[in-house]
Protein backbone atom coordinates (compact mmCIF):
# COMPACT_ATOMS: atom_id res chain seq x y z
CA UNK A 1 0.00 0.00 0.00
CA UNK A 2 1.38 2.91 -1.08
CA UNK A 3 2.75 5.84 1.17
CA UNK A 4 -0.75 7.76 0.23
CA UNK A 5 -1.01 11.71 -0.16
CA UNK A 6 -3.84 11.97 2.56
CA UNK A 7 -1.33 10.33 4.71
CA UNK A 8 1.37 12.49 4.13
CA UNK A 9 -1.12 15.78 4.62
CA UNK A 10 -2.44 14.40 7.72
CA UNK A 11 0.87 14.03 9.05
CA UNK A 12 2.39 17.53 8.39
CA UNK A 13 -1.21 18.77 9.52
CA UNK A 14 0.11 17.91 13.07
CA UNK A 15 3.47 18.30 12.65
CA UNK A 16 3.81 19.59 16.26
CA UNK A 17 3.18 15.57 17.34
CA UNK A 18 5.38 14.75 14.49
CA UNK A 19 8.55 17.03 16.06
CA UNK A 20 7.49 15.32 20.04
CA UNK A 21 7.57 12.03 18.62
CA UNK A 22 10.87 12.65 17.07
CA UNK A 23 12.44 14.65 20.02
CA UNK A 24 11.29 11.42 22.33
CA UNK A 25 12.90 8.84 20.26
CA UNK A 26 16.31 11.13 19.94
CA UNK A 27 15.74 11.19 23.97
CA UNK A 28 15.78 7.51 24.70
CA UNK A 29 18.87 6.96 21.95
CA UNK A 30 16.74 6.29 18.56
CA UNK A 31 18.84 8.77 16.60
CA UNK A 32 19.93 6.33 14.02
CA UNK A 33 15.87 5.26 13.26
CA UNK A 34 15.22 8.62 13.09
CA UNK A 35 17.62 9.32 10.27
CA UNK A 36 16.84 6.42 8.41
CA UNK A 37 13.53 7.31 8.07
CA UNK A 38 14.44 10.49 6.94
CA UNK A 39 12.70 12.21 9.61
CA UNK A 40 15.59 14.77 10.29
CA UNK A 41 13.64 17.59 9.05
CA UNK A 42 11.52 17.87 12.02
CA UNK A 43 15.01 17.56 14.52
CA UNK A 44 15.49 21.56 15.44
CA UNK A 45 18.80 22.58 13.13
CA UNK A 46 20.87 23.00 16.29
CA UNK A 47 20.51 20.24 18.23
CA UNK A 48 21.60 18.75 14.49
CA UNK A 49 24.38 20.74 14.14
CA UNK A 50 25.51 20.03 17.62
CA UNK A 51 26.09 16.25 17.09
CA UNK A 52 27.03 16.38 13.41
CA UNK A 53 24.48 13.81 12.73
CA UNK A 54 26.09 11.51 14.81
CA UNK A 55 23.91 10.21 17.77
CA UNK A 56 25.48 8.66 20.31
CA UNK A 57 23.96 5.57 21.10
CA UNK A 58 22.86 4.29 24.67
CA UNK A 59 24.24 1.23 26.21
CA UNK A 60 21.76 1.19 28.99
CA UNK A 61 19.66 0.49 29.63
CA UNK A 62 18.61 -2.37 26.51
CA UNK A 63 16.83 -1.42 23.62
CA UNK A 64 13.64 -3.03 24.20
CA UNK A 65 13.86 -1.08 27.88
CA UNK A 66 14.44 1.70 26.42
CA UNK A 67 11.04 1.36 23.60
CA UNK A 68 9.26 0.31 26.14
CA UNK A 69 9.96 3.85 28.27
CA UNK A 70 9.58 5.30 24.68
CA UNK A 71 5.59 4.32 24.66
CA UNK A 72 4.94 5.32 27.71
CA UNK A 73 6.14 8.83 27.68
CA UNK A 74 4.12 8.94 24.26
CA UNK A 75 1.02 9.10 25.87
CA UNK A 76 -2.33 6.64 25.56
CA UNK A 77 -1.98 5.68 21.98
CA UNK A 78 1.38 4.02 21.93
CA UNK A 79 0.50 2.41 25.40
CA UNK A 80 -2.27 0.48 23.87
CA UNK A 81 0.22 0.23 20.43
CA UNK A 82 2.72 -1.43 23.21
CA UNK A 83 0.18 -3.86 24.98
CA UNK A 84 -1.08 -5.18 21.90
CA UNK A 85 2.56 -6.09 20.66
CA UNK A 86 2.65 -7.69 23.91
CA UNK A 87 0.61 -10.33 22.54
CA UNK A 88 2.35 -10.78 19.57
CA UNK A 89 5.59 -12.05 20.59
CA UNK A 90 5.58 -13.87 16.78
CA UNK A 91 6.12 -10.54 14.94
CA UNK A 92 8.75 -8.86 17.41
CA UNK A 93 10.37 -11.15 19.36
CA UNK A 94 10.18 -12.52 23.52
CA UNK A 95 12.61 -9.66 24.78
CA UNK A 96 10.18 -6.95 23.49
CA UNK A 97 7.24 -8.77 23.94
CA UNK A 98 7.89 -9.29 27.69
CA UNK A 99 8.78 -5.64 28.06
CA UNK A 100 5.85 -4.80 26.53
CA UNK A 101 3.82 -6.52 29.26
CA UNK A 102 4.81 -4.16 32.09
CA UNK A 103 3.21 -0.88 30.65
CA UNK A 104 -0.18 -1.00 32.42
CA UNK A 105 -3.12 1.60 30.93
CA UNK A 106 -2.70 3.94 34.08
CA UNK A 107 -3.04 7.34 33.16
CA UNK A 108 -4.45 10.38 35.43
CA UNK A 109 -7.97 10.97 35.49
CA UNK A 110 -9.70 13.66 33.53
CA UNK A 111 -12.25 15.71 35.69
CA UNK A 112 -15.47 14.83 36.63
CA UNK A 113 -17.08 17.70 35.45
CA UNK A 114 -15.83 17.10 32.23
CA UNK A 115 -17.05 13.36 32.23
CA UNK A 116 -20.66 15.04 33.35
CA UNK A 117 -20.24 17.34 30.23
CA UNK A 118 -20.09 14.08 28.22
CA UNK A 119 -23.16 11.81 29.89
CA UNK A 120 -25.64 15.05 29.66
CA UNK A 121 -23.92 15.38 25.72
CA UNK A 122 -24.57 11.69 24.94
CA UNK A 123 -28.04 11.22 26.78
CA UNK A 124 -28.96 14.35 25.99
CA UNK A 125 -30.57 15.12 29.58
CA UNK A 126 -29.10 16.69 32.71
CA UNK A 127 -27.53 14.26 34.71
CA UNK A 128 -29.82 14.60 37.43
CA UNK A 129 -32.83 13.09 35.15
CA UNK A 130 -30.43 9.91 34.81
CA UNK A 131 -29.19 9.07 37.68
CA UNK A 132 -29.85 9.81 41.51
CA UNK A 133 -26.53 9.18 42.39
CA UNK A 134 -22.95 10.03 40.27
CA UNK A 135 -19.73 9.08 42.00
CA UNK A 136 -17.74 12.36 42.18
CA UNK A 137 -14.34 10.16 41.72
CA UNK A 138 -13.65 7.73 39.41
CA UNK A 139 -13.10 4.03 40.18
CA UNK A 140 -10.66 3.23 37.69
CA UNK A 141 -8.89 5.48 34.38
CA UNK A 142 -7.73 4.37 31.75
CA UNK A 143 -6.00 5.57 28.55
CA UNK A 144 -9.80 5.62 26.81
CA UNK A 145 -12.15 5.89 29.21
CA UNK A 146 -12.75 6.33 32.73
CA UNK A 147 -15.36 4.74 35.46
CA UNK A 148 -17.46 6.08 38.05
CA UNK A 149 -20.50 4.27 40.16
CA UNK A 150 -23.90 5.68 39.48
CA UNK A 151 -27.69 4.28 40.76
CA UNK A 152 -30.45 4.52 38.39
CA UNK A 153 -34.09 5.92 38.96
CA UNK A 154 -34.92 2.42 39.28
CA UNK A 155 -32.25 1.37 42.08
CA UNK A 156 -30.48 -0.42 40.01
CA UNK A 157 -26.44 0.14 40.50
CA UNK A 158 -24.17 0.68 37.67
CA UNK A 159 -20.94 1.78 36.30
CA UNK A 160 -20.78 4.46 34.00
CA UNK A 161 -17.81 4.39 31.58
CA UNK A 162 -16.98 7.75 29.89
CA UNK A 163 -14.73 7.92 27.03
CA UNK A 164 -11.69 10.77 27.51
CA UNK A 165 -12.96 14.10 25.46
CA UNK A 166 -10.58 14.44 22.84
CA UNK A 167 -9.02 10.82 22.70
CA UNK A 168 -10.91 9.40 19.48
CA UNK A 169 -9.36 12.49 17.64
CA UNK A 170 -5.59 12.14 19.11
CA UNK A 171 -6.04 8.17 18.52
CA UNK A 172 -6.55 9.03 14.84
CA UNK A 173 -3.85 11.33 14.86
CA UNK A 174 -1.04 9.09 16.01
CA UNK A 175 -2.59 5.92 13.48
CA UNK A 176 -2.20 8.21 11.06
CA UNK A 177 1.52 9.25 11.88
CA UNK A 178 2.20 5.33 12.72
CA UNK A 179 0.78 4.40 9.10
CA UNK A 180 3.25 6.89 7.40
CA UNK A 181 6.12 5.81 9.71
CA UNK A 182 5.66 2.25 8.87
CA UNK A 183 5.40 2.82 5.33
CA UNK A 184 9.08 4.98 5.86
CA UNK A 185 10.12 1.67 7.40
CA UNK A 186 9.21 -0.79 4.78
CA UNK A 187 10.89 1.96 2.38
CA UNK A 188 14.06 2.69 4.05
CA UNK A 189 14.44 -0.02 6.51
CA UNK A 190 14.71 -3.15 4.58
CA UNK A 191 15.02 -5.87 7.36
CA UNK A 192 12.02 -4.10 9.39
CA UNK A 193 9.69 -6.04 6.24
CA UNK A 194 10.22 -9.26 8.68
CA UNK A 195 8.22 -7.49 11.31
CA UNK A 196 5.38 -6.33 9.02
CA UNK A 197 5.25 -3.08 10.31
CA UNK A 198 2.27 -1.71 8.36
CA UNK A 199 0.11 -4.90 9.48
CA UNK A 200 0.94 -4.01 12.82
CA UNK A 201 -0.36 -0.60 12.88
CA UNK A 202 -3.52 -1.95 10.57
CA UNK A 203 -4.20 -4.16 12.84
CA UNK A 204 -3.51 -1.73 16.03
CA UNK A 205 -5.99 0.85 14.31
CA UNK A 206 -7.99 -1.98 13.79
CA UNK A 207 -8.49 -3.03 17.50
CA UNK A 208 -8.41 0.22 19.46
CA UNK A 209 -10.92 1.91 17.37
CA UNK A 210 -13.57 -1.34 18.20
CA UNK A 211 -12.51 -0.22 21.56
CA UNK A 212 -13.30 3.09 21.15
CA UNK A 213 -16.84 2.41 20.17
CA UNK A 214 -18.55 1.33 23.00
CA UNK A 215 -21.83 -0.11 21.07
CA UNK A 216 -19.91 -2.22 19.66
CA UNK A 217 -18.77 -3.28 23.34
CA UNK A 218 -22.23 -3.24 24.50
CA UNK A 219 -22.98 -5.71 21.52
CA UNK A 220 -19.93 -7.73 22.25
CA UNK A 221 -21.47 -8.11 26.54
CA UNK A 222 -25.42 -9.21 25.00
CA UNK A 223 -23.69 -11.92 22.94
CA UNK A 224 -22.04 -13.16 26.54
CA UNK A 225 -25.03 -12.74 28.38
CA UNK A 226 -27.10 -15.14 25.85
CA UNK A 227 -23.74 -17.58 25.86
CA UNK A 228 -23.79 -18.06 29.31
CA UNK A 229 -27.13 -17.66 30.12
CA UNK A 230 -27.61 -21.60 31.42
CA UNK A 231 -24.28 -21.07 33.16
CA UNK A 232 -25.16 -20.70 36.60
CA UNK A 233 -21.83 -19.84 38.52
CA UNK A 234 -21.20 -16.65 36.00
CA UNK A 235 -22.02 -13.68 35.81
CA UNK A 236 -22.05 -11.31 32.82
CA UNK A 237 -23.32 -8.04 33.52
CA UNK A 238 -26.39 -6.27 31.93
CA UNK A 239 -25.92 -3.29 29.82
CA UNK A 240 -28.55 -0.33 30.08
CA UNK A 241 -28.84 0.12 26.11
CA UNK A 242 -30.98 3.16 26.52
CA UNK A 243 -28.08 4.38 28.11
CA UNK A 244 -25.45 3.63 25.90
CA UNK A 245 -23.69 5.13 22.91
CA UNK A 246 -20.59 5.33 21.10
CA UNK A 247 -18.61 7.67 24.02
CA UNK A 248 -20.34 6.03 26.94
CA UNK A 249 -21.69 2.66 28.68
CA UNK A 250 -24.09 1.80 31.50
CA UNK A 251 -23.63 -1.73 32.87
CA UNK A 252 -24.86 -3.39 36.02
CA UNK A 253 -23.10 -3.19 38.92
CA UNK A 254 -20.91 -6.33 39.99
CA UNK A 255 -20.18 -6.41 43.69
CA UNK A 256 -16.80 -8.72 44.62
CA UNK A 257 -13.15 -8.60 44.83
CA UNK A 258 -10.25 -9.15 42.09
CA UNK A 259 -9.68 -12.52 41.30
CA UNK A 260 -6.20 -11.93 42.13
CA UNK A 261 -7.28 -10.36 45.25
CA UNK A 262 -6.20 -14.15 48.09
CA UNK A 263 -7.12 -12.02 51.20
CA UNK A 264 -10.52 -10.21 50.24
CA UNK A 265 -11.43 -14.07 48.54
CA UNK A 266 -10.64 -15.27 52.33
CA UNK A 267 -12.53 -12.61 53.89
CA UNK A 268 -15.60 -13.77 52.10
CA UNK A 269 -14.83 -17.35 53.12
CA UNK A 270 -15.06 -18.52 48.99
CA UNK A 271 -13.35 -21.30 47.92
CA UNK A 272 -10.09 -21.04 45.64
CA UNK A 273 -10.18 -24.04 43.67
CA UNK A 274 -13.56 -23.72 42.94
CA UNK A 275 -13.06 -20.26 41.50
CA UNK A 276 -10.12 -21.18 39.70
CA UNK A 277 -12.04 -24.68 37.92
CA UNK A 278 -15.10 -21.76 37.49
CA UNK A 279 -13.20 -19.25 35.58
CA UNK A 280 -10.78 -21.62 33.56
CA UNK A 281 -14.27 -23.97 32.44
CA UNK A 282 -15.94 -20.58 31.28
CA UNK A 283 -12.66 -19.92 28.83
CA UNK A 284 -12.53 -23.31 27.53
CA UNK A 285 -16.40 -22.71 27.07
CA UNK A 286 -15.72 -19.56 25.26
CA UNK A 287 -12.77 -20.99 23.18
CA UNK A 288 -13.57 -24.48 22.42
CA UNK A 289 -17.17 -24.29 22.37
CA UNK A 290 -18.59 -20.85 21.17
CA UNK A 291 -15.62 -19.55 19.35
CA UNK A 292 -16.12 -16.32 20.72
CA UNK A 293 -14.19 -15.28 23.60
CA UNK A 294 -12.97 -12.49 26.33
CA UNK A 295 -9.90 -11.51 25.00
CA UNK A 296 -8.21 -9.75 27.63
CA UNK A 297 -8.91 -11.48 30.93
CA UNK A 298 -6.50 -9.86 33.15
CA UNK A 299 -7.06 -10.10 36.77
CA UNK A 300 -8.90 -6.65 36.53
CA UNK A 301 -11.59 -7.61 34.21
CA UNK A 302 -12.51 -11.11 37.01
CA UNK A 303 -14.28 -10.93 40.01
CA UNK A 304 -14.91 -13.21 42.39
CA UNK A 305 -18.48 -12.42 43.45
CA UNK A 306 -19.69 -12.86 47.43
CA UNK A 307 -21.61 -15.89 46.44
CA UNK A 308 -18.89 -17.60 45.03
CA UNK A 309 -20.17 -16.87 41.27
CA UNK A 310 -17.52 -15.47 38.71
CA UNK A 311 -18.25 -11.83 36.87
CA UNK A 312 -16.35 -10.58 33.93
CA UNK A 313 -16.15 -7.16 32.68
CA UNK A 314 -14.74 -4.95 29.96
CA UNK A 315 -15.61 -6.45 26.50
CA UNK A 316 -13.92 -4.28 24.16
CA UNK A 317 -11.67 -6.53 22.90
CA UNK A 318 -12.59 -9.96 21.86
CA UNK A 319 -11.27 -12.85 20.12
CA UNK A 320 -13.10 -15.19 17.66
CA UNK A 321 -12.12 -18.64 16.89
CA UNK A 322 -13.24 -20.56 13.74
CA UNK A 323 -14.64 -24.20 13.52
CA UNK A 324 -12.01 -25.41 11.63
CA UNK A 325 -9.67 -23.85 14.14
CA UNK A 326 -11.57 -25.24 16.96
CA UNK A 327 -11.35 -28.35 15.82
CA UNK A 328 -7.42 -28.24 15.14
CA UNK A 329 -6.74 -26.61 18.58
CA UNK A 330 -9.05 -29.49 20.41
CA UNK A 331 -6.96 -32.35 18.43
CA UNK A 332 -3.46 -29.91 19.53
CA UNK A 333 -4.59 -30.43 23.28
CA UNK A 334 -5.58 -33.92 22.70
CA UNK A 335 -2.37 -34.64 20.93
CA UNK A 336 -0.58 -33.61 24.05
CA UNK A 337 -2.31 -35.24 26.41
CA UNK A 338 -2.24 -38.59 24.95
CA UNK A 339 1.73 -37.65 24.24
CA UNK A 340 1.06 -38.16 20.10
CA UNK A 341 4.41 -36.70 18.86
CA UNK A 342 3.47 -36.91 15.10
CA UNK A 343 -0.39 -35.61 15.49
CA UNK A 344 1.38 -32.69 16.95
CA UNK A 345 3.42 -31.91 14.07
CA UNK A 346 0.32 -32.07 11.73
CA UNK A 347 -1.89 -29.93 14.27
CA UNK A 348 1.10 -27.49 14.81
CA UNK A 349 1.06 -27.27 11.13
CA UNK A 350 -2.15 -26.50 10.18
CA UNK A 351 -2.17 -23.82 13.29
CA UNK A 352 1.08 -22.10 11.42
CA UNK A 353 1.13 -20.68 7.92
CA UNK A 354 3.98 -22.12 6.31
CA UNK A 355 5.91 -20.20 4.34
CA UNK A 356 5.76 -20.62 0.37
CA UNK A 357 9.41 -20.79 -0.06
CA UNK A 358 9.95 -23.30 2.04
CA UNK A 359 10.65 -27.01 1.48
CA UNK A 360 8.15 -28.95 3.22
CA UNK A 361 10.37 -32.65 4.18
CA UNK A 362 13.12 -30.50 5.25
CA UNK A 363 10.51 -28.03 7.26
CA UNK A 364 8.84 -31.33 9.02
CA UNK A 365 12.34 -32.81 9.61
CA UNK A 366 13.69 -30.45 11.23
CA UNK A 367 10.58 -28.58 13.07
CA UNK A 368 9.75 -32.16 14.48
CA UNK A 369 13.52 -32.27 15.70
CA UNK A 370 13.24 -29.04 17.84
CA UNK A 371 9.65 -29.92 18.71
CA UNK A 372 11.01 -33.30 20.20
CA UNK A 373 14.13 -31.51 21.82
CA UNK A 374 11.50 -30.02 24.33
CA UNK A 375 8.59 -32.11 24.42
CA UNK A 376 11.16 -35.53 25.58
CA UNK A 377 11.46 -34.34 29.17
CA UNK A 378 7.64 -34.11 29.68
CA UNK A 379 7.19 -37.25 28.42
CA UNK A 380 7.69 -38.67 32.68
CA UNK A 381 5.87 -35.97 33.84
CA UNK A 382 2.04 -36.33 35.07
CA UNK A 383 0.04 -33.81 33.60
CA UNK A 384 -0.31 -31.11 37.01
CA UNK A 385 3.40 -31.35 36.53
CA UNK A 386 3.17 -30.06 32.66
CA UNK A 387 3.94 -26.18 32.40
CA UNK A 388 1.31 -24.88 30.32
CA UNK A 389 2.74 -21.05 30.40
CA UNK A 390 6.66 -22.52 29.05
CA UNK A 391 4.77 -25.32 26.83
CA UNK A 392 2.98 -22.14 25.05
CA UNK A 393 5.97 -20.46 25.26
CA UNK A 394 8.35 -22.67 23.41
CA UNK A 395 5.64 -23.68 20.97
CA UNK A 396 5.90 -19.55 19.64
CA UNK A 397 9.35 -19.55 19.69
CA UNK A 398 9.88 -22.43 17.58
CA UNK A 399 6.94 -21.02 15.44
CA UNK A 400 9.43 -17.51 14.93
CA UNK A 401 12.39 -19.80 14.35
CA UNK A 402 10.86 -21.65 11.24
CA UNK A 403 9.04 -18.55 10.06
CA UNK A 404 5.50 -19.58 10.97
CA UNK A 405 2.82 -16.66 10.49
CA UNK A 406 0.89 -17.93 13.49
CA UNK A 407 -2.78 -16.06 13.07
CA UNK A 408 -3.98 -13.10 15.02
CA UNK A 409 -7.14 -14.81 16.63
CA UNK A 410 -4.90 -17.61 17.80
CA UNK A 411 -1.98 -15.14 19.39
CA UNK A 412 -4.99 -13.70 21.78
CA UNK A 413 -6.16 -17.80 22.38
CA UNK A 414 -2.85 -17.91 23.56
CA UNK A 415 -2.32 -14.93 25.51
CA UNK A 416 -5.49 -15.93 27.43
CA UNK A 417 -5.12 -19.35 27.91
CA UNK A 418 -1.62 -18.14 29.61
CA UNK A 419 -2.98 -15.39 31.73
CA UNK A 420 -5.83 -18.28 32.84
CA UNK A 421 -3.04 -20.98 33.66
CA UNK A 422 -1.07 -18.08 35.73
CA UNK A 423 -4.24 -17.31 37.73
CA UNK A 424 -5.28 -20.81 38.03
CA UNK A 425 -2.55 -21.51 39.61
CA UNK A 426 -1.92 -18.54 42.00
CA UNK A 427 -6.04 -19.51 43.28
CA UNK A 428 -4.66 -23.02 43.09
CA UNK A 429 -1.18 -24.28 43.31
CA UNK A 430 -2.19 -28.23 42.41
CA UNK A 431 -4.21 -26.70 39.52
CA UNK A 432 -3.97 -28.91 36.42
CA UNK A 433 -4.95 -26.56 33.16
CA UNK A 434 -4.20 -29.37 30.66
CA UNK A 435 -6.84 -31.96 32.41
CA UNK A 436 -9.46 -29.37 32.62
CA UNK A 437 -9.26 -28.56 28.76
CA UNK A 438 -9.65 -32.56 27.88
CA UNK A 439 -13.42 -32.67 28.40
CA UNK A 440 -13.57 -30.04 26.03
CA UNK A 441 -11.97 -30.87 23.49
CA UNK A 442 -12.43 -34.39 23.35
CA UNK A 443 -16.28 -33.45 23.42
CA UNK A 444 -15.42 -31.34 20.06
CA UNK A 445 -13.13 -34.25 18.52
CA UNK A 446 -16.49 -36.40 18.91
CA UNK A 447 -18.52 -33.87 16.74
CA UNK A 448 -16.32 -34.23 14.30
CA UNK A 449 -16.89 -37.83 13.87
CA UNK A 450 -20.68 -37.41 14.46
CA UNK A 451 -22.44 -38.34 11.44
CA UNK A 452 -24.14 -34.96 10.60
CA UNK A 453 -20.74 -33.38 10.81
CA UNK A 454 -18.99 -36.24 8.38
CA UNK A 455 -21.79 -36.10 6.10
CA UNK A 456 -21.62 -31.93 5.71
CA UNK A 457 -17.69 -32.91 5.44
CA UNK A 458 -18.03 -34.90 2.14
CA UNK A 459 -20.53 -32.55 0.89
CA UNK A 460 -18.15 -29.97 0.63
CA UNK A 461 -15.27 -31.95 -0.24
CA UNK A 462 -17.57 -33.41 -3.31
CA UNK A 463 -18.29 -29.57 -4.13
CA UNK A 464 -15.29 -29.13 -4.29
CA UNK A 465 -14.02 -31.46 -6.36
CA UNK A 466 -16.82 -30.43 -9.16
CA UNK A 467 -16.02 -26.78 -9.02
CA UNK A 468 -12.65 -28.41 -9.94
CA UNK A 469 -13.54 -30.47 -12.67
CA UNK A 470 -15.78 -28.02 -13.90
CA UNK A 471 -13.39 -24.73 -14.34
CA UNK A 472 -9.76 -26.69 -14.73
CA UNK A 473 -10.67 -27.67 -18.33
CA UNK A 474 -11.75 -23.76 -19.25
CA UNK A 475 -8.90 -22.77 -16.93
CA UNK A 476 -6.62 -24.65 -19.23
CA UNK A 477 -7.73 -23.54 -22.51
CA UNK A 478 -7.01 -19.75 -21.32
CA UNK A 479 -3.79 -21.04 -20.64
CA UNK A 480 -3.17 -22.97 -23.91
CA UNK A 481 -4.52 -19.40 -26.05
CA UNK A 482 -2.19 -17.46 -24.28
CA UNK A 483 0.79 -19.84 -25.43
CA UNK A 484 -0.02 -19.89 -28.65
CA UNK A 485 -0.75 -16.07 -28.98
CA UNK A 486 2.81 -15.50 -26.97
CA UNK A 487 0.83 -13.56 -24.29
CA UNK A 488 2.60 -15.44 -21.34
CA UNK A 489 3.62 -12.83 -18.65
CA UNK A 490 6.28 -13.41 -16.06
CA UNK A 491 6.34 -10.92 -13.07
CA UNK A 492 9.39 -10.40 -10.76
CA UNK A 493 10.27 -8.53 -7.97
CA UNK A 494 13.25 -7.04 -7.40
CA UNK A 495 14.11 -6.74 -3.46
CA UNK A 496 15.82 -3.53 -2.65
CA UNK A 497 16.03 -2.36 -6.04
CA UNK A 498 14.37 0.91 -5.39
CA UNK A 499 16.45 1.60 -2.48
CA UNK A 500 19.64 1.51 -4.37
CA UNK A 501 18.67 3.46 -7.41
CA UNK A 502 18.12 5.84 -4.88
CA UNK A 503 20.96 5.95 -3.13
CA UNK A 504 22.61 6.06 -6.19
CA UNK A 505 20.82 9.02 -7.44
CA UNK A 506 21.18 10.98 -4.57
CA UNK A 507 25.06 9.88 -4.44
CA UNK A 508 25.18 10.90 -8.01
CA UNK A 509 23.75 13.76 -7.58
CA UNK A 510 26.31 15.00 -4.68
CA UNK A 511 29.35 14.17 -6.97
CA UNK A 512 27.45 16.32 -9.60
CA UNK A 513 27.37 19.36 -6.86
CA UNK A 514 30.58 18.86 -5.93
CA UNK A 515 31.87 18.74 -9.59
CA UNK A 516 30.08 22.28 -9.86
CA UNK A 517 31.39 23.79 -7.07
CA UNK A 518 34.96 22.41 -7.74
CA UNK A 519 34.40 23.88 -11.09
CA UNK A 520 33.05 27.24 -10.07
CA UNK A 521 35.89 27.70 -7.20
CA UNK A 522 38.80 27.22 -9.98
CA UNK A 523 37.15 29.31 -12.26
CA UNK A 524 37.39 31.65 -9.50
CA UNK A 525 41.03 32.03 -9.13
CA UNK A 526 41.73 31.55 -13.14
CA UNK A 527 39.59 35.04 -13.32
CA UNK A 528 40.92 36.52 -10.35
CA UNK A 529 44.76 35.34 -11.42
CA UNK A 530 44.27 36.90 -14.82
CA UNK A 531 42.10 40.06 -13.81
CA UNK A 532 39.30 39.40 -15.65
CA UNK A 533 36.66 41.90 -15.95
CA UNK A 534 36.32 44.93 -13.31
CA UNK A 535 38.24 44.67 -10.53
CA UNK A 536 38.52 46.01 -6.97
CA UNK A 537 41.84 46.52 -4.90
CA UNK A 538 42.85 44.26 -7.04
CA UNK A 539 40.22 41.05 -6.75
CA UNK A 540 38.12 40.37 -9.71
CA UNK A 541 34.78 40.87 -8.98
CA UNK A 542 33.30 38.41 -11.19
CA UNK A 543 35.74 35.60 -9.86
CA UNK A 544 34.83 36.48 -6.25
CA UNK A 545 30.75 36.40 -7.76
CA UNK A 546 31.76 32.90 -8.38
CA UNK A 547 33.80 31.82 -5.42
CA UNK A 548 30.39 33.51 -3.29
CA UNK A 549 27.92 31.16 -5.20
CA UNK A 550 30.60 28.08 -5.19
CA UNK A 551 30.89 28.83 -1.12
CA UNK A 552 26.96 28.99 -0.55
CA UNK A 553 26.05 26.01 -2.84
CA UNK A 554 29.18 24.09 -0.46
CA UNK A 555 27.58 25.16 2.77
CA UNK A 556 24.16 24.05 1.40
CA UNK A 557 25.62 20.56 0.67
CA UNK A 558 27.24 20.13 3.86
CA UNK A 559 23.90 21.33 6.05
CA UNK A 560 22.46 18.54 3.39
CA UNK A 561 24.75 15.63 4.34
CA UNK A 562 24.72 16.56 7.88
CA UNK A 563 20.99 16.50 7.66
CA UNK A 564 20.70 12.75 6.37
CA UNK A 565 22.82 11.85 8.96
CA UNK A 566 25.32 9.64 6.55
CA UNK A 567 28.75 11.32 6.69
Amino acid sequence: MPFTLLTLRRTYKNVNRVRQIVNVLLKYGFGKLVDQLHLGRFVPFRKRLKTFGQWPPLKSPTVPERLRMTFAELGPSFIKLAQILSTRPDLITKPFSDEFKKLQDRVPPFPTAEAIRIVEEETGRPLREVFTRFGSDPIAAASIAQVHHGTLFDGSEVVVKVQRPGIREQIETDISILTGVAHLMERYVPESVFYNPTGIVEEFARTVRKELDFTEEARNCGRFRRNFEKVSDVVIPKVFGEFTTENMIVMERIEGVRIDDLEGIARLGLDRKRLARIGVDAYFKQVLEDGFFHADPHAGNIFALRDGRVGFMDFGIVGRVSPELRETMANTFLALIHKDFDKLIDQYLELGLVPEDVDLDVFRREFKYDLADFLEPLYGLTLSELNFAEYMDTITRLAIKHKLKIPADLILVNKAMLILESLGRELDPMFDFVAAAEPYASRLVRERLSPSRLYEKTRKNLMDVSDFFVLFPKQMKQIVRKVLKDDIHLKMTHIGLDRFIRDMDRSSNRISFSMIIGAMLLSSAIMHATGVGPTFHGISLLGLTAFGFAFLLGIWLIVSIIRSGRL
